[in-house]
């Protein structure tokens, strides 16, 4: 049965920075993509990131340039690490895991198995 679960969201200033991280339970040495999403109240959950095994990684337009999604395969982590944060970047972060080892252009393969998430707030 495999898991997921995020931790290192919090509370920051505009202009600060946080690490998310999620480690995954339950398989051994993932080659499936993994990706990052976001749903702030009200809005639709979107796609921040997605990084498949060879680490060729894909990032929504608004993040582009200040967060950098990352992954450690022997310890079945994966991380993003958001700078320069917005207000507009508050939501609850969530990773997931893709059914499939090919991303294209942020185009993967269905998202199977989701975290519980964890909150960022930007004041």
């Amino acid at each position: 049965h495999v898991q997921l679960v995020e931790s290192g969201g919090g509370s920051v200033q505009a202009g600060g920075s946080l690490r998310l991280s999620c480690v995954a339970s339950g398989y051994d040495r993932s080659s499936n993509c993994m990706g990052w999403f976001r749903q702030a109240p009200g809005n639709e959950c979107e796609l921040v990131s997605t990084i498949t095994i060879d680490g060729s990684t894909y990032y929504a337009d608004s993040v582009k340039g200040r967060f950098t999604i990352s992954r450690d395969n022997d310890k079945n982590m994966l991380y993003l690490q958001l700078d320069s944060l917005k207000t507009e970047d508050a939501a609850t972060y969530y990773c997931a895991k893709s059914l499939g080892t090919r991303c294209v252009g942020g185009y993967c393969p269905p998202f199977d198995t989701w975290g519980q998430g964890t909150q960022v707030t930007v004041s």
